[in-house]
């Protein structure tokens, strides 16, 4: 069977896998700025598991549930407040700064944010849900080179209902680094888009966080400007996020 490798954009196109049969894709969801980055780090840091949710309805219902979960979570970058919720103040934004070990070992964290949660979700119905990131760039080509899924599929969660540069630029790396595994069978244009942007701009990824909205907008705030120098930085955890059938963000296995 050939292997195909295909990237998708924006949040239209994640919207529209429930009318794919997604049963053999490996789908890898990054949102770089910020909310795969801070999973994994909240992950690395020592955080049991993850429960990804698409509102703060949601999140808050599974306060009541459990009253020991952590609520993380942003709107227009910023965690969410009172003003929000009806009077509950989340415990963590979307920094993931924020997600040191003495914040999260041990703790089930309940995560709401404007697009990458609802990535995740979008992807349930894929073969595997991968968590993916600048980060975590070399586990996940490990993981992917080990595995060899027939149907790999990169998703960038995007800004809002755009594409998001930085985005493009995790799933065109990763692709440029599993590149030989894909190049002779189905590969996508998008697929090649996503890898000659990285190529172009590779050498000086800061730079381009000045082109994105979102490094635009994080920058110019001073207490999240360091965000994106810590999403930016390349393997420097080795975990692997895998949302697994029960909605749940664990770390996956990865080869060493």
């Amino acid at each position: 069977m050939s292997l195909c490798l295909e990237v998708t954009f924006t949040p239209a196109e994640f919207a529209a896998f429930g009318r794919r049969e997604l049963g053999q894709t490996v789908a890898v969801v990054f949102d770089v700025l910020r909310a795969t980055t801070t999973m994994l780090a909240a992950l690395a840091a020592g955080a049991d598991r993850i429960i990804p949710v698409a509102e703060i309805a949601e999140a808050l219902a599974r306060r009541r549930a459990d009253p020991r979960v952590l609520l993380a979570g942003e709107r227009d970058g910023l965690r969410i407040g009172a003003d929000l919720t009806g009077g509950v103040e989340f415990d963590l934004g979307n920094s993931p700064r924020e997600f040191v070990p003495d914040r999260v070992r041990g703790r089930t964290i309940v995560m709401t944010t404007t697009n990458g949660t609802r990535a995740l979700r979008a992807c349930a119905g894929a073969l595997r849900v991968l968590v993916g990131g600048f980060v975590n760039l070399g586990s996940l080509a490990r993981l992917i080179e080990r595995h060899r899924p027939a149907r790999l599929l990169l998703v960038c969660s995007g800004t809002l209902e755009q594409a998001a540069l930085e985005d493009t630029l995790a799933a065109g790396a990763l692709a440029d680094t599993v590149w030989p595994l894909y190049a002779d069978g189905q590969v996508a244009d998008s697929a090649q888009m996503a890898r000659q942007l990285y190529r172009q701009l590779a050498r000086d990824l800061p730079a381009a966080m000045r082109l994105s909205r979102n490094g635009r907008r994080l920058l110019d705030r001073p207490e999240l400007r360091d965000d994106v120098a810590f999403c930016l930085q390349r393997d420097v955890t080795p975990v692997v996020g895998e949302m697994q059938r029960d909605g749940v963000v664990r770390p996956a296995a990865v080869a060493a």
